[in-house]
């Protein structure tokens, strides 16, 4: 949870500069904004992966025999999938060459 503590102090530190940009076109404020933003942009990139990675791995706080069964179902029909999106849409062969 401590990353969306970071996450909602970064969102309002830039409210000032949000105003001073929009409000009263101060081109100043407009990069810090920008700035922000690409901040904002990898810590939201860093906590994806991080949510990601923690669903995957059936989270610190999930028990590990449902996480290993979810894992266990979710691998058998992720290879179906992954089947699925490799060969699944077949193209027709090729026709035969007139000579």
């Amino acid at each position: 949870m401590n990353n969306f503590g970071k996450l909602h102090d970064l969102v309002k530190s830039l409210e000032g500069d949000f105003e001073k940009f929009y409000d009263k076109s101060n081109s100043a404020a407009g990069t810090r904004v920008r700035k922000g933003m690409q901040e904002l942009k990898n810590m939201a990139q860093q906590i994806r992966s991080e949510v990601q990675n923690m669903k995957n791995t059936g989270g610190e706080a999930a028990g590990a025999a449902a996480g290993g069964a979810k894992k266990a179902a979710g691998a058998a029909g992720g290879a179906k999938k992954a089947g699925a999106a490799a060969g699944g849409a077949k193209k027709a062969a090729p026709a035969a060459k007139k000579k």
